[in-house]
């Protein structure tokens, strides 16, 4: 069994390597400013963030221990992003990569970055389009609903503030100037079906502990279905898989 943050890696932090520097040139993050990465999971943000001064947060201990032994050029500690313990207008960029739609008050947690994001500074955050546009999970979900229809509330489409329009709506109701909303889409790599399986077998996110519950009788038939759909016409198994994600930024008024 992979330990937690090496799982998570091997599951969708090489997806969050891919999109993080999209994303932070969507949010226009310069040198040499103050930024707070919420919810920084195994540090892909700040890893790819420009010379600053850089602090991220994430509840998980054992994610800020990977992220501050393989990270060096920011500081990373245990924190919630519901309450930031940060000063009133501290930092010049409050970013938060893929962690919005999981944490449980997001409009709290969005009051608390705007709180600490000086005037003028932006207020960002990315999100999956879990419905159509994360080819990774939506095809693995799509196959266990197949296979298991009670399993349909489970599906990572259900996840909140995935679609278009979502994040621009809560940016907007939460007074931030010059709202904008974009798509950021990238493509993955894998060079067999074991590169996308066994993540999985890690039992990290939703999919992960979905698999970690089935009998292995059913774990060997998703597998199998799995395998089928996206090898079957890949002589060498390999194959590519797209994401798209909804990213949203907006300033902090005077």
């Amino acid at each position: 069994m992979f330990a937690l943050s090496d799982g998570y890696e091997r599951y969708m932090g090489r997806w969050s390597r891919l999109l993080a520097p999209r994303y932070a040139a969507f949010a226009g993050v310069q040198d040499g400013q103050r930024i707070l990465d919420v919810g920084t999971g195994t540090g892909a943000l700040a890893a790819s963030l420009p010379a600053g001064e850089i602090v991220g947060i994430d509840p998980s201990p054992a994610f800020v221990a990977h992220a501050a032994k393989n990270v060096r050029s920011a500081r990373f500690e245990v924190g919630d992003a519901q309450a930031l313990r940060f000063a009133d207008a501290s930092f010049d960029q409050a970013l938060s990569l893929l962690v919005f739609n999981f944490i449980p008050d997001h409009e709290k947690a969005l009051a608390e970055m705007r709180r600490v994001t000086r005037a003028g500074g932006v207020v960002s955050a990315c999100v999956w389009d879990y419905g159509d546009g994360m080819e990774s999970l939506r095809i693995f979900w799509d196959d266990v609903v197949a296979l298991d229809p009670a399993a349909a509330p489970k599906h990572e489409r259900n996840m909140k503030l995935s679609r278009r329009g979502e994040l621009g709506e809560l940016w907007r109701k939460a007074g931030f100037a010059d709202v904008r909303e974009e798509p950021v889409a990238i493509e993955q790599a894998f060079k067999s079906f074991a590169d996308y399986w066994d993540p999985f077998l890690a039992g990290t996110g939703p999919g992960g502990a979905y698999v970690a519950s089935l009998a292995h009788d059913r774990r060997e038939q998703l597998e199998g279905r799995l395998r089928k759909r996206l090898t079957a016409s890949r002589p060498d198994g390999s194959f590519a898989l797209n994401a798209r994600a909804w990213c949203v930024k907006g300033i902090v008024p005077s």
